[in-house]
C-alpha cells in the first residue's frame, strides 16, 4: 500500500504555529483587560469611599480646609478613575482585535485540516481500489490454474 504524504503538511504546520501565537496573544489581552477592569473597581471603590467622607462629614461642623483637601482629592479619585476606565475601553479593543486575530488563525488551520481529511479520504478510496484490483486479479489466476473440470450430466 502506497504511503499516504500530504503536499500542503508545511502549510499547515506553519498555520498551527500562526494559531499558537495568535492565542498567546489573546490571551495576553485577556489577562491585561481583567488587570485594567481591576484597577477601575479600585479605583471607583476609592471614589465612592471618599464620597461617603464627604457626604458624612458635612453632617458635623464645616471646616472650610477640609472642604477644600477633599475636593481636591475627590478631583485626583475622578480624574484617575476616568483614565482607568480609558485604560478599560482601550484594553478591550485590543483585546477584541487580537481575538478576531485568534479566530482567524484558526479557521485558516480548519481549512488546511479539511483538506487534509478529504485528501486522506481521497487516498484510502484509490488505495482501497487497488487492493481490490489486485485481489481481484489474483483470484483470476487461481481460478485459471485449476483444472478445468466439466459438470455435464
Amino acid at each position: 500500500m502506497k504511503r499516504f504524504r500530504f503536499p500542503l503538511r508545511p502549510v499547515a504546520v506553519l498555520r498551527a504555529h500562526r494559531q499558537a501565537r495568535a492565542r498567546e496573544a489573546f490571551a495576553q489581552a485577556v489577562h491585561l483587560y481583567v488587570e485594567a477592569e481591576q484597577r477601575h473597581a479600585a479605583v471607583r471603590a476609592r471614589r465612592e469611599e471618599l464620597e461617603t467622607v464627604m457626604h458624612d462629614g458635612r453632617r458635623a461642623t464645616f471646616r472650610a480646609a477640609d472642604e477644600i483637601a477633599f475636593w481636591g482629592a475627590y478631583r485626583h479619585v475622578c480624574e484617575e478613575e476616568i483614565r482607568a476606565e480609558r485604560a478599560v475601553i482601550e484594553t478591550r479593543a485590543a483585546m477584541e482585535t487580537r481575538r478576531e486575530e485568534y479566530l482567524a488563525a484558526h479557521r485558516a488551520v480548519k481549512v488546511v485540516e479539511k483538506l487534509e481529511q478529504k485528501a486522506r479520504a481521497l487516498h484510502r478510496r484509490l488505495t482501497g481500489r487497488a487492493e481490490m484490483a489486485e485481489l481481484d486479479e489474483l483470484a483470476g489466476f487461481r481460478r485459471a490454474r485449476q483444472p478445468a473440470t466439466a459438470n455435464f450430466t
